[in-house]
């Protein structure tokens, strides 16, 4: 049947259920959020004169949860006005509301008995044919759909969010015995398109597969922080961004996590698993105990493995428990020769291998460390997952690791991690050797039709499953390059789209890149259909390379800086007035220069988690790459007479004057960086490249025609500067800015208003560009904007040339 899933229940208004109800209003979903009624009043509630029949006393537990997860930051909406879309209610009067949803999402405490009580009541209310799935992080999909109907047990799974939901992509989808596969191909699907999920078919086994890697990896480096003799700010050191993971690393994660929640998946996993032959790793070590003893439970408890006091001088500092003495004390500065020698690495590849080559201590530690992890991820398999791709799909979405333990094992080598295992005093599983014996020596390959894994079950290679739903750059790395330099490559998705990729550090943009686009535009203009600017890097851009903006203003070279900044527009202007479509798909980070790329293109496909903003001003800048311009211009299209055009003006003054950046696509919008009607988001980062390519292979079918350069932008003159001019001197006066942010405010102003002009008046593209161009060339010349490049610099906040 066709299925479609419009409306959600989430029973259970906890930290998940009420941040699983936020993700699926994210998704445009409706949503209602259950919960039980209190038992009795408390006392705000007896002095307000409530009694039990008042709907404020019924809803009290299910508000309450709502209303601290809507507060929690970073925020679980796109948007705040998403949060419309979850209606509040009570299990004892509201459950009948579910009768009508799509899908029903059971999300209380982890309680078998529990659980299998409220299945029995949902029954009772649940249309046949609906979906209904439990975010249990372990408990057996058997035990709980045990006793419910027929229809109830094959639309029954489990569907184990990873907390925050918003930000963590991977939904492990877990069949009960009789659930139907067609199910859990459509959630599949649905997770991953709508959703924006990372989403893995697991078996029923203990703690699924992230959590049961994830916590080994965890449980791991206690056992050797201790073994190694290593302090908590040495492992976090470690095991952070050098080595492709998230920056609070292990011990800063379990302190967001909480240890007890940490300590009662490992106490339960040991017990479950008797046969692991990493059983005694998850024996929780003494100095974990003794945490657990004083209540240092992390975040949750304001003190875990780190402590945040304010000192003798007033100022905030953390501090981290010494795990000898059990006391807390001042962060120790960690040195490691290797981590000096890999500054200069951005290829995590590269990097890796340098990692766990080298000598001395940090070496050793990361051989002990993979050696154990290689080990375990080759022993769970079949257990936990009949496929390899399956536990580093899981592990990198759920942990925030760029890269899997299969994927590391292969850049390292067969025979080398054989080796590691062997030296850390670990045994490969039986099928690694059968692998060995019939001469493959990698887990994956790239082949034309995508990627390859690894099989053991067949002893053979075979393309991983649903590839043909999405395109990857990745099958495109073994494959030449259409045209290429150091700091992009230009590849043909097919049907006479390219693809622009810049690969620089942070993919700021420099004169490569730059380079890189003019070239793309000409091939495309000659060649092909259209073009789409997308890459794989962690962010689609920080900007310009505003150190080398730094070196050229402090020698005074004015000269070659204004050719630097005309060269951009240029190739800004370029991106919009091609005689082919240009499609830009951003992701995270989106600032400066980059944000600028984007407002020059013909259509924004950007994903959902989308941090995107012109942040020049907040070192003494405005932008400069046509980002001004373009405000100016956008501005123009939405005056209106009196009062509301001076509104819309103030408006796209402070978001510049701010550096506003936005925390979702859907608030780029509003800020006025994206278009409505034009541009658009995914959920899926794993789809946003087909979206893209399809968006500008539309565009092309249609007939695409290179627009006309404007030249009757309304800009408003002395009417606009007047607010400007007002608003600066009193912010100045009253202490709120410098006499430099004046100086700033009021330069921004005058090109946002197209200059002292005695009354609105209409002008073109290039009149706002010089008007720019010489604004952040004279703002470049000023003290202190030098002052603050220069500090940034030095502090490392902006890339050296």
């Amino acid at each position: 049947m066709a299925r479609n899933i419009q409306k959600v229940a989430v029973i259970g208004s906890g930290v998940m259920g009420s941040r699983i109800a936020c993700h699926l209003a994210n998704a445009g979903c409706e949503v209602i959020l259950l919960d039980i009624q209190p038992k009795e009043l408390n006392e705000k509630e007896v002095a307000l004169g409530m009694s039990q029949d008042d709907p404020r006393f019924k809803q009290r537990i299910v508000r309450d949860a709502f209303e601290a997860t809507l507060k929690s930051s970073p925020s679980p909406l796109y948007h705040k006005e998403l949060s419309s879309l979850v209606r509040l209610g009570t299990i004892e009067e509201d459950l009948g509301s579910i009768s009508d949803c799509d899908w029903i999402i059971e999300a209380i405490i982890e309680n078998l008995d529990i659980k299998k009580g409220l299945f029995e009541k949902i029954e009772t209310h649940r249309r046949p044919g609906t979906l209904i799935s439990s975010n249990t992080s372990g408990i057996p999909m058997m035990a709980m759909c045990a006793g419910r109907s027929e229809d109830f047990q094959q639309h029954f799974f489990g569907s184990h969010f990873f907390n925050p939901p918003r930000y963590l992509p991977l939904l492990e989808l877990i069949p009960g015995p009789t659930t139907n596969p067609e199910i859990i191909s459509f959630m599949e699907d649905f997770g991953s398109r709508f959703l924006g999920k990372m989403t893995v078919v697991c078996k029923d086994t203990p703690a699924f597969i992230a959590n049961r890697i994830g916590v080994y990896a965890i449980m791991s480096l206690f056992h050797l922080t201790t073994e190694m003799e290593l302090s908590v700010e040495e492992v976090d050191k470690l095991t952070g961004p050098v080595l492709g993971r998230p920056k609070s690393a292990t011990f800063r994660t379990c302190d967001v996590v909480g240890l007890d929640t940490l300590v009662h998946v490992a106490n339960g996993l040991q017990k479950a698993c008797p046969n692991d032959e990493a059983n005694q790793l998850f024996q929780v070590p003494a100095y974990i105990n003794k945490m657990i003893e004083n209540k240092w439970l992390g975040s949750k408890s304001k003190q875990g493995f780190y402590k945040k006091i304010k000192n003798e001088a007033g100022k905030s500092e953390i501090l981290s428990l010494d795990l000898d003495s059990m006391e807390y004390r001042s962060k120790n500065k960690v040195h490691f020769p290797i981590l000096d020698q890999v500054k200069a690495v951005d290829n995590l590849k590269e990097r890796t291998k340098l990692l766990l080559n080298s000598p001395g201590k940090a070496g050793d530690f990361y051989r002990k460390f993979f050696g154990g992890l290689f080990a375990y991820v080759s022993n769970r398999v079949p257990e936990i997952s009949d496929e390899i791709y399956k536990i580093d799909d899981a592990i990198k979405a759920g942990f925030g690791w760029e890269m899997g333990a299969f994927e590391t094992w292969d850049i390292l080598g067969l025979e080398k991690g054989l080796d590691l295992i062997k030296s850390s005093g670990n045994q490969a599983a039986e099928w690694i050797q059968s692998m060995i014996q019939s001469g493959t020596t990698h887990f994956y390959e790239f082949r034309a039709e995508g990627k390859f894994f690894y099989n053991q079950q067949t002893s053979g290679f075979e393309l991983i499953p649903g590839q043909q739903r999405f395109i990857s750059l990745d099958q495109f790395d073994h494959q030449e390059k259409l045209w290429e330099n150091q700091d992009c490559s230009l590849v043909h998705l097919g049907d006479g789209i390219l693809n622009l990729e810049f690969q620089t550090k942070m993919n700021t943009i420099g004169g490569g890149v730059l380079a890189g686009i003019n070239k793309a535009i000409d091939l495309a203009e000659k060649s092909y259909s259209g073009l789409v600017i997308s890459n794989r890097g962690q962010n689609f851009s920080a900007g310009a390379n505003v150190g080398m903006i730094f070196m050229m203003a402090a020698e005074q070279d004015y000269d070659e800086l204004n050719f630097a900044i005309r060269s951009f527009q240029n190739t800004m202007m370029r991106l919009r007035y091609s005689s082919i479509p240009v499609v830009v798909a951003p992701h995270n980070m989106c600032l400066g220069g980059g944000c600028e790329m984007a407002m020059h293109a013909d259509k924004v496909v950007a994903h959902a988690e989308l941090y995107m903003g012109l942040v020049e001003f907040g070192v003494g800048l405005i932008p400069g790459g046509g980002g001004t311009k373009e405000f100016a211009k956008r501005l123009s299209e939405e005056l209106h007479d009196g009062d509301i055009r001076i509104n819309r003006f103030r408006d796209r003054f402070l978001t510049i004057g701010q550096a506003k950046v936005s925390t979702s696509a859907a608030e780029a919008f509003e800020l006025g960086y994206l278009r409505a009607g034009t541009d658009e988001f995914v959920m899926s980062r794993q789809h946003q490249l087909q979206r893209a390519k399809q968006a500008c292979l539309e565009l092309a079918e249609k007939g695409y025609q290179m627009p006309i350069k404007q030249r009757n932008i309304t800009v408003l003159g002395q009417e606009a500067l007047g607010i400007v001019y007002v608003g600066a001197n009193s912010m100045f006066s009253g202490n709120y800015i410098s006499d430099h942010d004046k100086f700033m405010s009021e330069k921004l102003g005058n090109v946002l208003a197209g200059g002292d002009l005695s009354e609105p008046s209409m002008v073109s593209e290039q009149y706002l560009l010089d008007l720019e161009r010489r604004t952040f060339l004279e703002l470049c010349q000023q003290r202190k904007t030098l002052e603050r490049l220069q500090s940034l610099v030095k502090t490392g906040k902006i890339l050296r040339n």
